[in-house]
Formats: C-alpha cells, structure tokens, sequence
C-alpha cells in the first residue's frame, strides 16, 4: 500500500477471446507517471513513503490524444514498525499526459504536473487530524446528463468529526417504523458502531479544466453502520442513476453483516433519495460468504470460513454491466491477478449475474472490449514516426511525411 505505483496495460482490439492468450492478451507497459513526479504534492512535508492509489481517467477530447487522470496521492509518515508518526496525507489530484500508439504497442507521455485538487475539509470529510485511519481516496469524474457541461466527482470519505465520538443517531440506524428486529439507539451507542463513519463523498468542477472542485454534502451515509465504502462510481442507465461501491465484512459496525463484495443504490438524478437494490439488501456481487461463521481477516481468514470469502476486490462495473475485478487472496495465499469477467444485468432496482455470458457467467479474463473507435490518421503517423514509435516502417518515410505504402498498411491496421 505505501509503495504503490499506477500502471497500464494495452492489448489490440478485435481479437475473439477465443484467440487471445490465457492473460487475456493484455501488455503491461510500465508505469503511468515518469519516477518522482507525484511526489511533487508533497514538496515541504515530512513522510517516509510515498503512493499513488486508485481514481479515473478521462479523455479529455474525443479527437484528440490528451487524458486527465484523477487519483489519489499519498503521503505515509510512518516508524519501523508501521506505526504513524504523524496522520497519513492524502490528496486527490490531477494530471494530464498524451497517449499514444503504433503498430505495436502504446505509451504515454506527459504527466509532469500534478495539480492537488481535494484535501478533506473536517466540516462534511473527516481529516487525519480527526481520525489517523480516515478514508479520502477513489475519486470518479463524470458530466451529468441531466446537467450538461456540469461535472462532478464522487469518492470515498468519512464523515467529519472527532473519531470515536459517540454521535450517532435514530436517522443513522435507517429501521422502519415497528421493525420488530430494530436495535435501539442506545444499544448501538453502546456496541461501539460509531467507530464505523463511511461516506460517499461529493463534489462539483467549477472549471472547464477540471482542475478547480468544490465540496458538497455527501451522497450517501453510512455513519454507525460501515467504515469503508470503497471505489464508488455513478452508472447510468436507462434514467437511473446507480451509485456502486465496494465494501468489507470486516469494516460493518457490530450487529450489521454483509460479505466483501460489490453494492449499489439507485435514483432518478445525482441528488435522489438512493435506495439500495436489490430488495433492499443492496448487494449486487459478493465473495462467498458463511454469514453465520466469523470472518476472520484477509491475510488470516478463518478456516471453518469459505476460503473465497476475500478473493475478489475493487470490482469495477464497466458500460454493458461487465464487471472486473482483483483476486488478491485465493484460499489463503495472497497474490495478485484479475478476475475472470463477469456481467451484471441491472435493471431498475434489480440486477442479476448473466449466465449467459462466458462460460456459465464466467467470462475471459480481462474481456475489456473497446467500446469505440476514433481513429486520428495524422496523430497516428505522427506517433510512428515520433521518438516513441518502433513500427519498423520508419524508412519508408519521405521528406513530406508516410510514404503511400506506409498509409495503406495504416488503413489496412486501422480496419481490419
């Protein structure tokens, strides 16, 4: 976790699974920023290490070539022992860079400047002041077709205030009325839950740029029942609005239960009452779980526990409902490797696992399809013959640029 790059993996597209390797075809290429640069963040604050955890991209224009990452950068201050010094640093930020490609493989240039964006507030996001194991990570950008040119940003927070102050209350526990298994408030007080302060956190662009946010209150809450509400993303389908998050069996507050997994709240715009899918339960995807054995932890699961209760995190579901996700721990051991790829059907408040797709449910690994085409001949060209490109027709280019031959094998790769 302290030592976290970002990186990327390519692969071309067009190619049945049926064709692809085992890994799904997928390249890595390295990491996303040049060494050092997200550090610059940091510029006159002690820290011992230095990460960069997860956020979106977006491509900043369709006919162009630039992408705007937005992640989260970290800054760990810690003793030998794992112990904080002082609260960890974490900063959603900004950077913009170039992608590129030829006839084999794909880079990125660029992402020199990295522009801070959020730091929690202490008035609706917990701070590290407040809390030294706050959340403020995960941002996902997007405009909002009810509100065209806005754009907003959801991530993961907590909700502000002084860590372990007993403050929750009859609106947290969300019961209805005469629900004859409902807790009273003073049995939660008094189990601890307000340990548990999860957010999904809010905030709107006030710039064409993206480069200038303001905060808003949180979209939902999840004070005094869980702590993490990881990843979130809006997805948008057919008028509704679906808000998916990931969480843990172990980050629910005592007396609430529920496997790692995948859940999802629906609305009819970014302001609704979100209620969860589902009937309720608002699970949409979850590890195998014994709900009536102890969890155990990741890295020393319990073993009357499934062994698969924590293999799959940071699910993603992506447009057309495919989801991916990480393995992380199969029966025990810790490793690391994508999910095989499954679909989610959603519709309205309900979503179901597509048997149909793959295998049974279970697709390719990494079965990522591209979902457009926009070509840039000229862009293309001139990545080929730029000081990244190895298409290995670089002699065949003339004073005045790509030779005919070379054009026609660019139309022929391009449409085939």
């Amino acid at each position: 976790h302290v030592h976290a790059r970002i990186g990327f993996f390519y692969r071309r597209a067009g190619i049945p699974a049926s064709q692809r390797p085992v890994n799904g075809g997928w390249i890595y290429g390295g990491h996303l920023f040049p060494d050092g640069t997200s550090a610059q963040v940091f510029a006159g604050t002690t820290y011992t290490e230095q990460a960069e955890w997860s956020g979106s991209t977006r491509l900043v224009n369709v006919r162009g070539n630039t992408v705007s990452v937005f992640y989260t950068d970290l800054a760990f201050n810690r003793n030998p022992d794992a112990s904080n010094i002082t609260p960890p640093v974490a900063v959603i930020t900004q950077t913009l860079g170039q992608i590129h490609a030829d006839f084999r493989h794909v880079w990125f240039t660029g992402f020199g400047t990295h522009t801070p964006l959020l730091r929690p507030d202490g008035v609706y996001y917990q701070t590290g002041q407040q809390n030294e194991f706050y959340s403020f990570r995960d941002p996902f950008t997007f405009e909002d077709p009810q509100h065209p040119g806005v754009n907003y940003m959801v991530f993961e927070g907590n909700t502000a205030g002084d860590r372990g102050t007993p403050n929750c209350t009859e609106a947290d526990l969300g019961y209805r009325p005469n629900d004859p298994h409902a807790e009273t408030l003073q049995e939660v007080l008094d189990s601890g839950a307000y340990y548990q302060k999860a957010n999904i956190g809010l905030a709107v662009a006030e710039n064409g740029s993206l480069s200038k946010w303001k905060f808003l209150p949180p979209l939902i809450s999840a004070n005094c029942v869980n702590d993490q509400t990881e990843r979130p993303q809006v997805y948008i389908k057919d008028g509704k609005y679906y808000i998916f998050t990931i969480s843990h069996r172990t980050t629910y507050a005592a007396g609430v239960d529920g496997p790692d997994g995948v859940y999802g709240f629906v609305g009819n715009g970014i302001r609704s009452d979100f209620q969860p899918m589902n009937y309720g339960s608002g699970l949409v995807l979850g590890n195998p779980t014994d709900l009536n054995t102890a969890a155990g932890t990741d890295f020393d699961p319990n073993p009357d526990q499934n062994p698969r209760a924590f293999q799959s995190y940071s699910h993603y579901i992506m447009p057309g409902g495919l989801v991916e996700s990480f393995i992380d721990t199969v029966e025990g051991r810790r490793g690391g490797a994508l999910s095989p790829t499954v679909r989610v059907k959603i519709a309205k408040s309900a979503s179901v696992v597509d048997l149909r797709y793959g295998n049974g449910g279970l697709g390719a690994y990494g079965d990522i399809p591209a979902n457009r085409a926009d070509i840039n001949i000229a862009g293309f060209i001139q990545d080929l013959f730029g000081q990244g490109g190895q298409s290995g027709l670089l002699a065949q280019a003339n004073g005045n640029g790509a030779s005919p031959q070379t054009v026609q094998q660019i139309n022929q790769f391009v449409n085939q």
